[in-house]
């Protein structure tokens, strides 16, 4: 492009949207001398930063603390007696809320030093290359660009029949400023956010009902794990988790009347009345008011439609100049998934051409202990196999065979390594213990170099730590294959 074309727009990027995957997308550009522009109308750092990741990882810091204390048998096995443990919730909620503010304050300078220029307002798109920022003021201005990133993100989800009120009923954006301790308060959900939450209010002292439209507890998670993190998560705890009923209706104030049915015949089981309800029911995207019907884009179910290089598609045919990344594409819904898209929009947009390698993104769980996961699912792994014609390996390694989690007395734990029989190919792990969140980072690299258990069986792991854990089921892998 010569230099008096590119000339002829406001901005070679305008990216719309401040999350975590707008953020890394426009210091990337920035960064590599695009003229960058980025969109947002709410607070920096999206949801991650305000709502999301980095409260809830405060809040669970400090109540594991105060669950670690509060233990006493763990630590009689220690020999250690510790005094009735006393904690100040408001100073728990600052914790949260100085986290959040550093951080959003770190976000902006950042993206301000790589040189980008912020614009306060609602983007939306005003056909091809153009880009419509409506100030709070009211006012509207239209702005052009060579390329726009679309990374509007998500907002929690309210199934039909539950009406909130931010207090009484409120999902995870009200849950994370920690406002009051509900004695009693069900929790509508048993994926991350409403295990992540029932692990902060079981610590906090509240007593917890878990509802679960789907036939078992926690049926996102790998059905081995769920069930030996079932156990210490849940039935360890102050909860009592309900699976098959379904909450046909929520009604706030002073108790909360939850109305629930059996989710196969619609049948009414009883009315629960609870001090509070915390929605954890998923999340859904933000794009209704993009305007995208301009550029000719229909969304699937909200979710704009990308390729692997994060191009938008219209009939399975890119649209020229446009991107999307993060939540609103509905891929993983993770804020190191954005990070990784935005990463890889703009290496595109540089010219250096790049996919996303989703089967290489780990997730977890930061309950106490944590859950993790990389690659596929033993379900996918089986059709992946069945598919390819080769043999499904699958091995589990047990952090009770471990010196450091012995050390520690946190010996329940498991992982469970999915491989090619053949090729040796590490396609998957699944992992519940101590440290579940920082081991499977070590899986998510051989995944993502496609590496075999052949040569990782190999690699010397330090003694005594939990990464051995790892190195355990790479030597079992390796040990069984054809």
């Amino acid at each position: 492009m010569s230099d008096a074309s590119a000339a002829s727009f406001d901005f070679d990027l305008i990216v719309i949207g401040a999350g975590y995957g707008g953020f890394d997308a426009a210091k990337h550009a920035a960064d590599h001398g695009l003229r960058t522009a980025i969109v947002e109308s709410r607070d920096m750092g999206g949801t991650c930063v305000n709502r999301g990741c980095v409260p809830s990882k405060a809040l669970l810091a400090a109540s594991g603390r105060v669950r670690e204390l509060a233990d006493v048998e763990h630590l009689r096995g220690f020999g250690i007696h510790a005094a009735p443990v006393r904690f100040e919730r408001q100073k728990i909620a600052d914790h949260a809320n100085q986290l959040v503010a550093t951080i959003r304050t770190n976000l902006t300078k950042t993206l301000e030093r790589a040189g980008a220029t912020i614009l306060r307002g609602k983007g939306r798109l005003e056909g091809s290359q153009r880009v419509a920022v409506r100030e709070a003021s009211g006012i509207e201005r239209v702005y052009s660009a060579r390329d726009v990133i679309i990374a509007t993100g998500s907002d929690p989800f309210v199934p039909p029949g539950i009406e909130t009120d931010g207090r009484t009923v409120f999902t995870s954006d009200e849950a994370i400023s920690l406002e009051w301790l509900p004695r009693w308060i069900a929790i509508i959900g048993s994926g991350y956010i409403g295990l992540e939450f029932a692990d902060v209010y079981t610590a906090l002292g509240c007593e917890v009902t878990m509802i679960e439209a789907l036939d078992r507890v926690m049926p996102t998670f790998d059905p081995d794990i769920a069930k030996i993190a079932a156990r210490n998560l849940i039935d360890g705890r102050d909860i009592d988790a309900r699976s098959g009923v379904l909450a046909k209706s929520v009604t706030p104030g002073s108790p909360v009347r939850i109305e629930l049915v059996e989710m196969a015949s619609r049948e009414p089981v009883e009315i629960l009345e609870v001090d509070a309800v915390l929605v954890a029911t998923g999340r859904v995207p933000v794009s209704k008011d993009l305007n995208l019907a301009s550029v000719g884009v229909t969304t699937n179910r909200g979710f704009i439609p990308v390729d692997e290089a994060m191009r938008v598609l219209v009939d399975g045919n890119p649209v020229p100049h446009l991107w999307a990344v993060g939540d609103v594409t509905g891929k993983m819904m993770l804020a190191h998934t954005a990070a990784a898209q935005g990463g890889v929009a703009v290496d595109n947009i540089l010219g250096h051409q790049r996919l996303i390698d989703y089967r290489s993104i780990p997730a977890a769980t930061f309950t106490h202990p944590e859950i993790s996961s990389v690659g596929l699912s033993e379900a996918d792994a089986k059709e992946l196999a069945a598919a390819d014609g080769f043999e499904l390996g699958l091995v589990r390694s047990y952090f009770k065979a471990n010196s450091k989690a012995l050390a520690e007395l946190e010996s329940d734990g498991l992982m469970k390594l999915l491989f090619n029989r053949s090729s040796g190919e590490v396609l998957g792990a699944h992992i519940y213990g101590l440290h579940a969140a920082d081991l499977i980072q070590e899986i998510a690299n051989a995944v993502a170099r496609r590496q075999s258990v052949r040569e990782l069986a190999h690699e010397v792991h330090t003694h005594p730590t939990l990464s051995e854990v790892v190195e355990v089921a790479y030597k079992q892998a390796a040990a069984t294959l054809v």
